[in-house]
């Protein structure tokens, strides 16, 4: 979602607000803007699109202060234009926010029948004229701040800066999304990401959810909900060894396809002893006791869940309910001490997530996180923490954090069978080898693969639907695929699990309808070969990621085959979520969209 940056310093300061935003981009947005305090006068620079449109602006007209506020806004209220970009500003006040004001038309109306004038179609413009109402009133700036930010209903994180001589100072408060304190010497930092701090510190201090801070030169107050002023732990954050740099890639998402061997690499090795050939005992969720097993997530990261559902199911016998967390988070699943449940999240601030989470502890459940940033708030708020190690994903389409997910996910599975005693030694070690196998057959399947995906590529990218098929753990990868593609290349597609071909979608097919098949040659081949023999009498276009005995054993003519290395079935959908990534990419490169920030979407949904 959107990004906030806050510095105070010792030097003209928009130049920095920038370079932080840049940091930011991965999380989606489509204006930007920043905010100055000069002379205790307010100033701003906003823009449509992206930060190269501010850079510009500020390169014509430059921007002083040493105290100021920036951001980079996603749409939620109000069209994506200048006019509606951050900061919004009413009297003395500036503010920056992160989220959904729930109570906004209601404020609205209050304050315009108080006099106030809108000139904004965004929630947040009413949180400036809300401070700027209790100023009139004769409040101090912290005040007005914290009586303002205690009317506010919904998910936001926020920063506000004040005019006046004396005012060198930024409030921020949280509720849902995420607000981090830097601490300098002599400059202190507000941020919604610790990585967008990395340039200027790495000891930050996380806001919790009802928190509200008062940040000076000389530091950092922390207020919680009620007033109290209350400690907050400062914390050395990981966000400062983080290098984003395409390299010699041409999208970071091509980067973090070719990635995913070495971080899967530092994944499994936390995991898995190497030497031993075993899965190392897990910390925190007792598996060997549990009657089941709750999953949750959003997006990418719930398909790894389904594929996990597979593995937990298959490897330890543990009953596995799954949902998208925007479901499970309002349909009240009936919960029991016995059981576990396990939200996935690339950034732990997923809100729909966070809240299945919490519904899920308020319940007694012992909780754990597989997520990617270890400081996030899922992280904080789990029993057990179940890190992916894959480092930042800045392209918006999951990849490299989607296999070091169901690494993970699969290491677990592993684990909780041989402590439920449903895996031998010998199939542990089997299952354990083969992943470590995969780490070596991932490098080689991205340098092979990759000219014949291109071409195919360069095909797909003239059709305006796809369908995807596969079966067991390939259905959640056919759901992955489809989801690849209309994301980046704005191409509709559709993933279905193939016995449900003749229930339905069947009806799309013609030769217009290019249909790819997710198909190891495994105990579901033939069923799956079956399906594809429907789609070939009715001229559908086939294009079959299969294996070489897959590949040999179908008389079927294919637009495409696309065929990778013989693989155990626990490795399969680490290694077949290859082609489904590189199709997405290329086709999207040959439409021309911008691949690594798609239209409408936002990297960590942090709001509703």
């Amino acid at each position: 979602m959107c990004g906030i940056v806050g510095i105070i310093g010792g030097r003209d300061v928009a130049p920095l607000l920038v370079d932080a935003l840049k940091r930011l981009e991965y999380r989606g947005y489509d204006s930007a803007g920043v905010a100055t305090l000069q002379d205790g006068k307010l100033d701003r620079r906003r823009a449509e699109g992206k930060l190269g449109n501010l850079e510009g602006r500020l390169a014509s007209n430059p921007l002083p202060g040493h105290i100021g506020i920036g951001h980079t806004r996603w749409a939620t209220h109000g069209a994506p234009t200048e006019n509606n970009a951050h900061p919004h500003f009413a009297g003395r006040v500036a503010v920056v926010h992160n989220g959904i004001i729930e109570n906004f038309a209601s404020l609205r109306r209050e304050l315009t029948a108080s006099g106030a004038e809108f000139v904004t179609q965004t929630d947040t413009e009413v949180v400036a004229h809300l401070v700027s109402h209790y100023l009139s009133e004769g409040m101090a700036s912290r005040d007005a701040a914290r009586a303002a930010i205690s009317r506010l209903e919904g998910a936001y994180a926020l920063a506000i800066l004040f005019s006046g001589d004396d005012e060198e100072m930024i409030v921020g408060a949280r509720n849902g999304p995420p607000l981090a304190v830097g601490h300098g010497k002599d400059e202190m930092y507000l941020g919604s990401d610790a990585i967008a701090l990395a340039p200027f510190t790495d000891e930050v201090t996380y806001l919790e959810d009802g928190d509200w801070c008062v940040v000076t030169r000389a530091g950092a107050e922390f207020y919680d909900a009620s007033g109290r002023q209350v400690e907050r732990a400062r914390r050395i954050s990981r966000g400062a060894a983080y290098v984003v740099d395409k390299g010699n890639h041409k999208h970071f998402m091509e980067k973090e396809i070719y990635e995913q061997p070495e971080v899967i690499s530092h994944t499994l090795s936390h995991y898995i002893d190497f030497a031993e050939g075993k899965a190392k005992p897990i910390e925190g969720i007792d598996f060997a006791n549990l009657d089941r097993l709750a999953i949750s997530a959003c997006g990418t990261a719930y398909y790894a869940g389904l594929i996990a559902k597979y593995w937990f199911e298959r490897y330890a016998r543990l009953p596995v309910e799954i949902d998208v967390a925007s479901e499970f988070r309002y349909r009240e699943m009936p919960l029991t001490g016995k059981m576990a449940a396990l939200f996935v999240s690339q950034s732990g601030e997923t809100a729909d997530t966070l809240a299945s989470l919490r519904y899920c502890k308020s319940e007694g459940v012992t909780i754990g996180a597989v997520v990617n940033v270890p400081e996030s708030t899922i992280a904080r708020e789990s029993d057990a923490v179940f890190p992916t190690l894959a480092g930042p994903e800045i392209g918006v389409a999951s990849t490299k954090a989607f296999t070091c997910q169901l690494s993970v996910l699969a290491a677990l599975a592993i684990a909780a069978g041989k402590a439920r005693g449903t895996l031998s030694d010998e199939q542990e070690a089997e299952m354990v080898q083969a992943l470590v196998e995969g780490r070596r057959v991932l490098g080689e399947v991205l340098r092979e693969i990759q000219p014949r995906i291109e071409a195919l590529s360069r095909d797909l990218s003239h059709f305006k639907d796809v369908l995807y098929l596969g079966r067991g753990t390939n259905f959640p990868l056919a759901l992955e695929g489809a989801l690849k593609l209309k994301e980046i290349s704005y191409i509709h597609a559709e993933g279905y699990a193939a016995g449900e071909l003749k229930h339905g979608p069947i009806a799309l097919i013609d030769e217009d309808m290019p249909v790819i098949v997710i198909a190891p040659h495994d105990q579901l081949y033939e069923k799956t070969v079956s399906n594809m023999q429907e789609v070939a009498a009715r001229g559908g276009r086939i294009v079959l990621i299969t294996d070489e005995r897959g590949a040999r054993e179908t008389a079927l003519q294919t637009m495409e085959t696309i065929v990778l290395p013989q693989a155990a079935e626990i490795v399969t959908p680490l290694l077949y979520a290859l082609p489904v990534q590189l199709i997405a990419y290329h086709t999207a490169v040959f439409m021309g969209t911008d691949v690594d920030q798609p239209r409408n979407l936002a990297k960590s949904v942090t709001v509703e």
